[in-house]
């Protein structure tokens, strides 16, 4: 059966997730990239899996679900640094496709955190936006990229609590999508 691929890098980012589908973390699943978390609703239409931060994170664990699972739409959902501080902390954007009230902004992915946005040209920045697209549509061909602004390119990870509370208050927004 296929499946809704939700993907995210950090548990916190997952959180509102995990609560909204009832999803249930299965440790039983062999092979698992170390340190991935994979979840699923009853119904097993939702596979949810956390990777950790960054491009050889998100490639292993995408590679590891693409080979093992059917999937018919895939959703990233996570946070990004916003250049521009006019932008509110909590502003939702889709960052490849142009959606019915969500903000739209190209976004650029880097492998170390950005300290300023002197070489940066696009408003938002992640660890793995860039990675999740380029594999998943190898695979897929219904792909979103949720993002929503959680600082303007602060150096320092947000706390866990901080991050939980921006999905969840995006969540109406973009949870149609699902």
């Amino acid at each position: 059966m296929s499946k809704t691929l939700i993907y995210c890098a950090l548990l916190p980012e997952a959180q509102s997730l995990i609560n909204l589908l009832k999803l249930k973390q299965d440790k039983t699943i062999q092979n698992l990239p170390v340190g991935n978390k994979i979840f699923f609703d009853e119904n097993e239409k939702y596979l949810l899996i956390v990777s950790g931060i960054g491009k050889e994170n998100c490639q292993k664990s995408l590679e590891y679900i693409y080979e093992n699972f059917e999937i018919e739409k895939a959703i990233n959902i996570g946070i990004a640094g916003c250049s521009d501080s006019s932008v509110k902390v909590g502003t939702l954007f889709c960052t490849n496709r142009l959606l019915p009230n969500i903000n739209f902004a190209p976004i650029t992915t880097v492998d170390e955190p950005l300290e300023s946005d002197e070489n940066l040209e696009t408003l938002l920045v992640d660890m793995e936006a860039k990675y999740f697209l380029e594999l998943s549509k190898k695979y897929c061909n219904n792909i979103y990229t949720f993002k929503v602004v959680s600082d303007h390119l602060d150096i320092e990870i947000p706390k866990k609590a901080f991050v939980i509370e921006l999905i969840q208050k995006s969540l109406p927004l973009w949870k149609k999508y699902l």
